[in-house]
């Protein structure tokens, strides 16, 4: 029986470090169930601290770039996630129907600028990563839950 990958939206602010962190899992992990996208209220370009820190767990982001919600206006998703407070607040009309999870997370550049040393900064970068990959990992659980 064949079954129909999930269109999930990762949605932030700038869409530079958590969203993408989380397409890129997505990608990695759940291949077979989920077609990712990421996208940001105002793109910010890619976090540079992010890609290394995805790329240290064997994820690689190089082909995934920064852009606007709007990009990707003509798809229909079948969730939308916000990982961030502000994109939960700004969270964009998407169609009818189309469940909206806010699961917010620590912003790593906003810790990481008031770390000791840019090493203790990264930390911030990999505990969120981390974080990240577990709510993807339970996405497929989330959706169906949404389902009902």
């Amino acid at each position: 029986m064949s079954h129909r990958k999930r269109k999930v939206l990762f949605l932030c602010t700038g869409n530079s470090c958590r969203s993408q962190m989380a397409e890129g899992w997505a990608k990695a992990l759940l291949p077979d169930q989920l077609e990712a996208y990421s996208a940001g209220i105002e793109p910010h370009g890619m976090n540079p601290h992010a890609v290394a820190v995805m790329a240290e767990a064997g994820v690689d982001l190089s082909a995934q770039y920064s852009k606007t919600v709007d990009e990707l206006a003509d798809i229909q998703w079948d969730c939308v996630v916000t990982v961030c407070g502000h994109a939960d607040r700004h969270c964009p009309a998407f169609r009818q129907g189309t469940p909206v999870l806010h699961a917010p997370f620590d912003d790593p550049p906003k810790l990481a600028a008031t770390a000791g040393s840019p090493a203790e900064g990264l930390q911030h970068y990999r505990r969120v990563r981390d974080e990240i990959r577990q709510l993807v990992l339970r996405l497929p659980e989330l959706l169906k839950q949404e389902k009902k």
